[in-house]
Order: C-alpha cells, then structure tokens, then sequence
C-alpha cells in the first residue's frame, strides 16, 4: 500500500500529515486506534515551541503539494474531503497566523480608545476561538476523568499568542530552511514511561 501511495515524503517535517493526504487521494480510509498513548508533550517552552514550528511547517509543506493541482485535489477526495483538508490543515496555519494581526489590532484599538467598528470584529472573533478552543479541551478532560484540572483553559489566550509566534516562526523557516527537522525529545517527564523505566534501571 505505501508503495502504492509513493511512500511518503521523505522532505516533508509532518511526514504523517502527507501520507493520510496520499492515503485519502488513492481512495483509502484511516481510522484511529481507541487507545493511550503515554508520550508525554513538552514541558518546556523551547522544545515545545520547535515542535509547534515543525508541525506548522509540515503543514505549510503538506498544504502546497497537494494544492499544486486543486481540481485534481477535488475530483480524488470529494468536496466534502476537499473542504475539510482546507479547514484542517491550511487553516490551521492561517488562523495561528492572523491571530498575532488580531491581537496587536485589538491591542492597539485599546491604547487608542477606538474600540468601535472592526475592532469589535476582530475582538468577537478572537472570543469564538477561544470559547471553542476551551470547549475542545474540557471535552477532552472530561473524557479522561481529568476536569479537575479544567481551569488551565484560562491561560488559552496566552496559549494562542504563542501558536502564533510558532506559526510565523514556521513560516521563516519554510522560506529559509524548509527540510530543517528540530526533533522533539520524549520520554524527560516524570509521568513518561520511558523515564519510569530509565530510574527504575529497565530497558
């Protein structure tokens, strides 16, 4: 079946988000596995922010190759499909973009007193990604008995500027240094497998 696809993308830093596009374009379904998986995210600010810039940066990559031919695009997925991969993946990018505009906009509306007009747009705006941002997450705690810890969606704004700054920071490296791969370490965090087993002397 890979071969099938043409493998995967061997230049692209979001190598999984090009092979389910491959994948969907040759008529296969993908499903998920009901399962746990224990790698831990970032606990840190640097690591954490390199790995945001490579997913956005694979997503830029996986967006513009299968963008090169839109009615071609259209005609393998299906307008559903299609709409889906634009919301998906290039609007991913392109919301986390917009948002540092949005926010610097608001901001700026603030100091001045003008927050009339558009600005009302841009703030609406900024409240409806948020509300739903927050309503994904406690959905997701909730699901794993986790809503105790719910008030972390409060900090999501915060959350938001530096989805941002990872997006453009994505952007710079696609222009500058596209196939630059910054690797995530796993397996630091306490709660890791991979570091119960290091203190513990298991392989």
């Amino acid at each position: 079946m890979l071969r099938d696809v043409g493998a995967w993308d061997a230049y692209n830093v979001t190598e999984d988000a090009d092979l389910g596009m491959r994948l969907a374009r040759f008529g296969y379904t993908t499903q998920v596995i009901p399962s746990t998986t224990y790698e831990e995210a970032p606990g840190h600010l640097g690591p954490w922010l390199k790995q945001r810039t490579r997913w956005f940066k694979g997503w830029i990559q996986t967006w513009l190759v299968h963008m090169r031919r839109p009615v071609s695009l259209l005609r393998e997925l299906g307008l559903g499909n299609f709409i889906a991969f634009q919301l998906i993946v290039g609007g991913a990018v392109l919301a986390a973009l917009v948002h540092g505009a949005f926010v610097l906009a608001l901001a700026f509306a603030a100091a001045t007193g003008h927050l009339t007009g558009f600005p009302e747009l841009h703030a609406s705006a900024l409240m409806a990604g948020y509300l739903v941002s927050a309503a994904l997450g406690l959905m997701g705690l909730a699901r794993r008995g986790l809503l105790r810890d719910g008030w972390i969606v409060i900090l999501i704004p915060i959350y938001w500027v530096l989805l941002s700054l990872a997006a453009w920071r994505a952007l710079y490296q696609f222009a500058t240094d596209p196939h630059r791969w910054e690797k995530t370490e796993h397996g630091l965090a306490r709660t890791s497998r991979l570091a119960e087993g290091i203190g513990s002397g298991r392989r």
